[in-house]
């Protein structure tokens, strides 16, 4: 009896030992905020401005078009559970609107890119002044307001990292400010009377006012709205009346309403080439090329200049 309670007495002891050395392990800490973003640009920025403090995830993947998409229930609850929310606004997301308006109220972040741009950088729609283009990203200069807005409210939900994310900008400031000058030299390529692009829909007039271009779009400023018999016979008129060089399709459109004109056109008397695609509103898939805002407005520049050129 005595021999089997030393027994038992010393492997007690030696489990006590050995487990009261071990060392015990931290906690896991939360030391990223969990970001939403709904399009691929504002995917692509938030991880610029974020840094190491974020972790992103992106609503739409590329080639997605953000005006018809439809939020699934998935979606809801990976935005209900981040910590911040980024989302482009003026419509640009236009069946998620009601969402938006509930997040607010939950106590996450929501960063709306609208809110950070001046009403009178603002394109209106036609005549209709309550309505604004929402392809901000186009024009490089309003691209840096929505990299300030990022920052500023990164800043504020996050203080104890706002020096990063203010280093953060300034880096990328620089890059587009590189960026803007590269557009500008490579537009002086092409002769002032052939700067016309003309796409699959209006996604390109903030481009087209910046960098001096005539823009026309077969479909209106958002994909939700179809293009008509009338709309493509009056482009076709356009294009073989100014004898247009090219026309342009898009990553997030489907390229038959082009080919539709590009057919009326000919039918007229001329013939007009496809130049390419162009990322509109998206970026590029893997391994595209263009898979961030600087290398997709790249990838656009230089699609545009050599087929107008």
């Amino acid at each position: 009896m005595m021999r089997n309670f030393k027994i038992l007495f010393s492997l007690f002891l030696a489990v006590f030992l050995l487990t009261g050395c071990q060392k015990t392990e931290p906690k896991e800490t939360k030391d990223t905020l969990n970001l939403v973003a709904t399009t691929t640009m504002l995917a692509d920025l938030s991880g610029i401005i974020g840094g190491e403090h974020v972790t992103v995830k992106g609503l739409m993947g590329p080639g997605i078009d953000p005006h018809l998409y439809q939020a699934s229930a998935g979606d809801v609850t990976l935005m209900q559970n981040a910590d911040v929310v980024v989302y482009n606004g003026l419509h640009l997301e236009g069946k998620m609107g009601e969402i938006f308006e509930s997040l607010t109220g939950r106590g996450s972040t929501v960063i709306c890119i609208e809110d950070g741009l001046k009403e009178e950088d603002l394109l209106s729609w036609e005549n209709d002044t309550s309505i604004h283009d929402p392809h901000i990203w186009f024009d490089v200069s309003l691209w840096k307001a929505a990299a300030k807005t990022v920052a500023d409210k990164l800043s504020a939900a996050d203080s104890a990292h706002a020096k990063d994310y203010t280093n953060n900008l300034e880096e990328y400031l620089a890059e587009l400010d590189t960026l803007d000058t590269y557009i500008k030299d490579k537009v002086n390529e092409i002769p002032k009377e052939q700067r016309v692009l003309i796409t699959a829909h209006d996604a390109f007039h903030y481009f087209g006012r910046a960098y001096g271009f005539e823009v026309k779009g077969l479909q209106g400023i958002s994909t939700d709205a179809e293009a008509g018999t009338a709309d493509v016979s009056s482009l076709a008129d356009f294009i073989a009346g100014h004898r247009i060089k090219a026309v342009f399709v898009e990553s997030s459109v489907p390229p038959k309403t082009i080919k539709a004109l590009q057919a009326a056109v000919k039918a007229r008397g001329f013939d007009v080439s496809i130049g390419g695609e162009l990322y509109s509103d998206s970026l590029g898939g893997k391994n595209s090329g263009a898979e961030t805002y600087l290398l997709t407005v790249k990838a656009n520049v230089d699609t545009i200049v050599k087929a107008l050129k």
